[in-house]
């Protein structure tokens, strides 16, 4: 059971890299994810290097926060944190999940005005942080998004928690059924029951607080029936339209409207990324389809109660968020010789990546490689596999490589 900080590098090295500058360093990401303890230890560090008095650290959504905390009631608590601190040292504020706080972001930007202070925030809710901020500050702050374990992550959380010695693969099969959320290491015991409790308790906590309240959803009926739709089938093409046929045909009838406004709730949580087609030309591009990835494999799979159907689906959400992890902006290509899973890009250039479970079978092989082997450009080309026996360069230059493997690059 794990009830110490557990060190993630990559994070932290992120906020390293802003400390000290006068942007607003704003940490996003789904409830429950890990940004909490992330600031605690910054929190800790900066105590030691500035002394506790220059440290002012609130989380809104804990014991000794008044029930319904103003904008005016955290005012009076930073000018008296202010006047105590030590003037010839700066003063860090570390504000946690701010967006419980009406009008929070007009005392930021307050803050943001004053010498010597180094601001610092969390939140779960992509609208009030990014729209909000933006508006009033101009772009005067950066956003430090994180995400749930990835799999080296879950590998060091797993030994730090002193949890059984396992192989590799056992220990992926693990992580690709019940997810990434850290508080999983916090259970007594675990077990199919306890996972799935924790994962209920966050689902709830997500929708309930960042996507019904946030977004002024009435219909929950109706959220829960989108949720568990789109979650179960992740990894498969969509139009809204197509969304609104299958509610439908459950007993739902709503509309194309209603379904993107959910969807963007859903996306503004970021417990749900939205993937759309590239590479499409003529009318096509006006109604491109969509993949939608949950954040987390657990929290997809809670939606199917953990059934070991549609495997290949799960490994393409492992695959889509270690590539959102780092740094790519992703999209589905959509070609003329086929589908290509993902299309990478970032400022250098573009990664093409193809899933699949295993590609043993020669014409699983070659339909995995027909699609990035007619691609005109000289980017490099990905098909991640569980498979060990296929693995190296092909002819065509396609590097093919076992997905474990992948995950546990630096």
């Amino acid at each position: 059971m794990l009830r110490r900080y557990i060190s993630r590098p990559r994070y932290e090295r992120m906020l390293d890299a802003h400390r000290g500058t006068n942007d607003i360093k704003v940490i996003t990401g789904v409830r429950r994810c890990g940004k909490s303890s992330l600031m605690r230890n910054l929190v800790e560090r900066m105590t030691r290097e500035l002394g506790e008095g220059n440290v002012f650290y609130r989380r809104m959504d804990t014991f000794g926060v008044p029930l319904n905390p103003t904008a005016e009631w955290l005012q009076g608590e930073l000018l008296a944190a202010l006047e105590r601190a030590d003037s010839a040292r700066p003063v860090a504020v570390l504000l946690d999940e701010i967006q419980d706080i009406p009008d929070w972001e007009k005392l930021v930007r307050r803050l943001h005005a004053l010498e010597r202070v180094d601001v610092y925030l969390t939140g779960s809710n992509a609208h009030v942080l990014s729209s909000d901020l933006a508006t009033l500050l101009g772009g005067r702050y950066v956003e430090l998004h994180v995400m749930p374990l990835s799999f080296t992550e879950f590998e060091a959380f797993w030994n730090e928690a002193g949890m059984p010695a396992t192989g590799v693969e056992d220990l992926f099969a693990e992580y690709v059924r019940y997810g990434g959320m850290p508080a999983q290491f916090d259970l007594p015991e675990r077990d199919e029951e306890r996972m799935g409790s924790l994962l209920d308790g966050i689902h709830d906590t997500i929708v309930l607080n960042d996507v019904t309240m946030h977004a002024g959803i009435g219909d929950m009926d109706l959220l829960a029936k989108l949720v568990r739709f789109v979650f179960s089938t992740s990894g498969s093409l969509f139009s809204t339209r197509s969304v609104v046929n299958a509610l439908a045909s459950a007993g739902r009838r709503t509309t194309a409207d209603t379904v993107d406004n959910y969807l963007r709730a859903l996306e503004a949580s970021y417990v749900l990324s939205g993937c759309a087609q590239a590479g499409l030309a003529g009318k096509q591009v006006l109604r491109p389809l969509r993949k939608f990835y949950p954040v987390d494999t657990g929290l997809r799979n809670l939606m199917t109660r953990f059934s070991p159907k549609n495997y290949g689906a799960q490994l393409e959400c492992v695959a889509y968020n270690e590539l959102v992890r780092r740094g790519y902006d992703v999209a589905v290509g959509a070609l003329r010789a086929g589908e290509v899973d993902f299309v990478a890009s970032c400022r250098v250039g573009k990664l093409y990546v193809q899933v699949s479970e295993t590609i043993t079978d020669e014409r699983t092989f070659e339909r995995e490689l027909r699609p990035l082997e007619a691609l005109p450009d000289s980017f490099p080309k990905l098909v991640l596999t569980l498979d060990h026996y296929r693995t190296g360069t092909t002819e065509t230059g396609v590097q093919v490589v076992n997905l474990i493997d992948w995950l546990r690059e630096d």
